[in-house]
């Protein structure tokens, strides 16, 4: 079960891939937390990383393939694997292809722009605790106070229409095309299955329709 999620910030990715990881006893691998354990590790890899993010460049695909090569020969990856947000190009992609990495299912969380921008610009956060809002789908008791303390809450500058609009516009540049990648792959001999589900509904019934693709 080696599984890459697709679909655009906001789709419920996050919350999808914990019931993955939950459901089928895989880990969640994320190329940050793999990125900050090499430096942390020290290992040889770890060395080239914290260079590279110390002189404040991007770490490369190369030294990102290695690292994800080393991450799924540990233990917990027997069952197999959820990338989160990897790979995030074409190229990242193609680099998982030659280095001869496995992906069973590639599945898209398909959501329509405009209902991501609904979803993010509602969101509100009570910052002292970190309760979350949402102006139509999780409305506090009264507006824009924090149910348990009554404190103000607050729009995160991520949650702006400005910002939501470009995260979207980055992710239809450099992410989406990995759709037409992985699709046009789904009938070669042993190519990852190509799915979409739709992101809009009860997350429960999301939930199920993923597990029933997976299954």
């Amino acid at each position: 079960m080696r599984v890459i999620l697709l679909g655009a910030p906001g789709a419920g990715k996050g919350t999808q891939a914990q019931n993955i990881v939950k459901h089928y006893n895989i880990p969640q691998i994320s190329t940050g937390d793999m990125l900050r354990a090499a430096v942390k590790a020290e290992s040889p890899l770890g060395l080239k990383v914290k260079a590279v993010m110390e002189s404040g460049g991007l770490v490369s695909d190369d030294i990102i393939i290695d690292l994800v090569k080393e991450r799924i020969a540990q233990s917990d990856c027997k069952n197999g694997f959820l990338f989160d947000g990897f790979p995030r190009t074409i190229p990242q992609a193609e680099a998982l292809e030659q280095a001869g990495i496995k992906i069973d299912n590639v599945v898209e969380i398909a959501v329509d722009d405009e209902e991501i921008v609904k979803r993010l610009t509602g969101r509100r956060i009570h910052e002292a605790s970190g309760r979350i809002y949402h102006l139509v789908y999780n409305p506090p008791k009264e507006p824009n106070k924090d149910d348990v303390t009554g404190e103000p809450l607050v729009q995160r500058d991520d949650d702006t229409e400005e910002t939501v609009r470009h995260r979207l516009k980055v992710y239809h540049e450099q992410t989406a095309p990995l759709i037409d990648f992985y699709k046009s792959r789904a009938d070669q001999p042993d190519a990852a299955k190509y799915s979409k589900i739709k992101g809009s509904g009860e997350v429960n019934e999301i939930r199920e329709a993923l597990f029933g693709l997976l299954d």
